[in-house]
């Protein structure tokens, strides 16, 4: 058996109309309950929360300012993975559901980044801040609600994308999608 690096040639998989709205009501009451929800975390956050700390230990590794962006970058890197791997295999609902979850953690990063001088938000691990200490180390932390703010807008517009990619993809496919078929 050879292994190769090339991504075959395959269609994307279809997603039927009953599928497709399944989805869309799973996506529209997550929106529902992030645009509602007043504490900045949120029910997915759980399982980020997770992530974020494993990515503490193993990024720490790389040194002490890698280690304490390390959080971040394992709570991003760990859906950017799953989606890079259902984009390889042309999987639309997986490709989609992994995008929108990586985009997702862009929230909760916003309000962690916004909150690096109020210092407001509880803490799991330890009593230092990432973000009070990045943006003070990179002279940034009297932006720190401006940039918090930004990683949200970044988060917002990207599930709004993933929604309409899925919606899009589905539509585009037309019968196929009803079906369950691949389509280019």
């Amino acid at each position: 058996m050879e292994l190769s690096w090339q991504r075959p040639e395959e269609d994307w998989t279809g997603v039927s109309h009953a599928k497709l709205a399944g989805w869309l009501v799973f996506y529209a009451l997550f929106l529902l309950h992030a645009v509602t929800n007043n504490t900045g975390f949120l029910i997915l956050d759980h399982v980020n929360l997770v992530i974020h700390e494993a990515g503490h230990f193993f990024f720490s590794w790389f040194g002490n300012t890698i280690g304490i962006l390390g959080g971040t970058l394992g709570e991003l890197l760990v859906p950017l993975l799953i989606a890079a791997y259902f984009f390889w295999h042309r999987d639309t609902a997986g490709t989609s559901f992994a995008a929108f979850w990586f985009f997702e953690n862009f929230l909760y990063i916003g309000t962690y980044m916004a909150d690096a001088r109020a210092l407001a938000l509880p803490l799991v691990g330890s009593c230092e801040h990432d973000w009070e200490l990045l943006f003070g180390q990179w002279g940034l932390l009297a932006h720190d609600r401006t940039i918090g703010g930004a990683t949200r807008d970044i988060g917002w517009l990207g599930m709004l994308a993933t929604v309409a990619w899925l919606a899009w993809m589905s539509w585009h496919n037309g019968d196929a999608g009803c079906r369950g078929e691949p389509w280019r």
